[in-house]
C-alpha cells in the first residue's frame, strides 16, 4: 500500500509518500510544492495541480490523505487553502485514487498517542517512526508525512 499525505496551501503544499512496510512504514519521498507570490492565483493553482499530478503518476498511490480544513479566524486564508485542496482532490479523482481526510487531532493522536501534541512532538515522532536522521524540513513536508502515517496507522 502506497499513501500520499498532503498538507495543502497555495504558497506551500507539503507532501509525504509512504509505503506500508513491516514493521515500519518506508518513506519514498517528501517535500514541498512552492508557488511564487508574484504569480496569478489561478497560475499558482495550476502549478499545484500539475506537480501533484506528477506525484500521483510517479508513485501511483492507493490513497491520498488530507487533513480536514479547520479555520476559525482567517476566512481569506481558508478560502485559498480550499482552492488548493480542490485542485488536489480533482487530480486524485481523475485517477480514481481513494481520498481520505482526518482531523488535526486524529493525526496527532495517530502519530504521537495524544491529540494535544504540539507541532514539535509530531515532527519528532515522524522522524522516529520513519527512522529518519533528522526532522523532515520544511514543516509542511513533515506535516504531509504525519498525515500519511496517520492513515497507515488507521487502516492497520
Amino acid at each position: 500500500m502506497t499513501v500520499i499525505g498532503i498538507d495543502p496551501g497555495v504558497a506551500r503544499t507539503g507532501y509525504g509518500v509512504l509505503k506500508r512496510g513491516d514493521p515500519y512504514p518506508v518513506p519514498l519521498t517528501f517535500g514541498c510544492i512552492e508557488t511564487g507570490s508574484d504569480s496569478r492565483p489561478s497560475r499558482r493553482l495550476l502549478e499545484i495541480y500539475e506537480r501533484v499530478s506528477l506525484l500521483f503518476d510517479e508513485y501511483v498511490p492507493d490513497s491520498v490523505v488530507l487533513e480536514q480544513l479547520f479555520f476559525s479566524k482567517n476566512i481569506t486564508s481558508a478560502m485559498h487553502v480550499s482552492e488548493a485542496r480542490g485542485v488536489i482532490l480533482l487530480a486524485a479523482e481523475e485517477r480514481d485514487i481513494s481520498i481520505t481526510e482526518y482531523t488535526p487531532n486524529q493525526v496527532k493522536q495517530a502519530v504521537t498517542g495524544s491529540g494535544r501534541a504540539d507541532k514539535h512532538q509530531v515532527q519528532e515522532m515522524v522522524r522516529r517512526l520513519l527512522r529518519l536522521q533528522e526532522i523532515p524540513r520544511p514543516d509542511d513536508a513533515a506535516d504531509g508525512l504525519a498525515i500519511a502515517l496517520c492513515h497507515i496507522n488507521m487502516v492497520r
